[in-house]
């Protein structure tokens, strides 16, 4: 049987969605490689030359990783003439890795596939997104944030929700409108005898997005609003 108040609960929560699938790929600038800690190489890989990505090391470097010999021609400054960069999650037996690739026309060239956990939370620490990181609670294409305060309650309609709920609602709408994509669930209970708010919040976002820095520093910004 369903309680009484798990019945306003499910009736009341404000939901408010931007349907559609988590973006496919997303471009980045070389820039963003350096944010996640690697370089783009030019190089050769078993002898071959093509790019690639590598952390802390420098022309004329040999080394072996993943059974395959690596060999660091020239670490670029800049994305090599007609390719762009992109990036997008992949899932594999449950768990999200990231894939970044270089293209030129309709050739991609691979350069990363590294799990998308660890990389998402040193970069999130690096820029001190700790809104983030205190309710970043699984990803896959999609990443759940969650986060709740106080006692639960009955949902107070949206007309009746005070300006730091409206205000966190309108920007996470409009973070969704850039994003193409996410999913906001929010059930503001009011608050309780010392003026503290309670609420519980969950808002599904595109993971590659949180890989741009733009984009993590305002739903950090927005996720700031609930104390």
């Amino acid at each position: 049987m369903i309680t009484e108040l798990r019945r306003e609960q499910l009736l009341n929560t404000l939901v408010f969605e931007t349907l559609g699938q988590p973006e496919k790929e997303r471009e980045f600038k070389i820039k963003s490689l350096k944010k996640w800690g690697f370089d783009l190489v030019f190089g050769k890989k078993d002898g071959v030359e093509t790019y690639f990505a590598a952390s802390d090391k420098k022309a004329g470097d040999k080394y072996t990783e993943n059974d395959v010999e690596h060999e660091v021609v020239e670490v670029l400054k800049e994305l090599p003439k007609n390719k762009k960069m992109f990036a997008k999650i992949e899932m594999i037996e449950g768990r999200a890795y990231l894939y970044v690739y270089l293209r030129e026309e309709d050739i991609d060239t691979p350069v990363l596939h590294v799990p998308a956990g660890e990389l998402l939370i040193a970069f999130l620490k690096k820029h001190k997104f700790v809104h983030i990181i205190e309710v970043l609670r699984n990803i896959g294409s999609a990443a759940s944030l969650v986060k709740k305060h106080g006692d639960e309650g009955k949902p107070l309609a949206f007309e009746d929700l005070p300006p730091v709920p409206r205000r966190f609602l309108r920007e996470a709408k409009k973070i969704e409108k850039e994003m193409g994509f996410g999913r906001i669930a929010l059930a503001y209970f009011g608050e309780n005898k010392s003026g503290d708010a309670r609420y519980w919040m969950e808002w599904m976002v595109p993971t590659i997005a949180l890989f741009d820095e733009k984009i993590s520093e305002k739903i950090d910004k927005a996720l700031a609003e609930f104390k």
